[in-house]
């Protein structure tokens, strides 16, 4: 028997401010990168999805955005010095 699934990875790349696109309010905005694994036998193996989101903090509301548009928010938030995501602990998704 094989056992074969998926596990999500939810790694928190910035906290900006932006204006929300729904509310209008200028509030804190977390930038997210959603990466999903396939895995055998509980064992992660390769990446085969990787999603991008903004989450607004006033309101909750989610958009996705590019892998472009998420590393330039993340330089603009760090004044134009690209951070790595290599030293960042995951949080798993339920």
């Amino acid at each position: 028997m094989i056992i074969f699934g998926t596990k999500g990875y939810l790694y928190q790349l910035a906290i900006l401010t932006l204006v929300c696109a729904r509310c209008g309010n200028p509030a804190a905005h977390t930038l997210r990168k959603r990466v999903t694994k396939f895995t055998l036998f509980f064992v992660p193996l390769f990446p085969f999805s990787t999603k991008y989101t903004t989450q607004c903090t006033f309101c909750g509301a989610e958009q996705q955005v590019t892998r472009e548009q998420a590393e330039q928010l993340q330089a603009q938030e760090t004044g134009g010095w690209a951070y790595g995501s290599a030293g960042q602990q995951p949080y798993q998704r339920p």
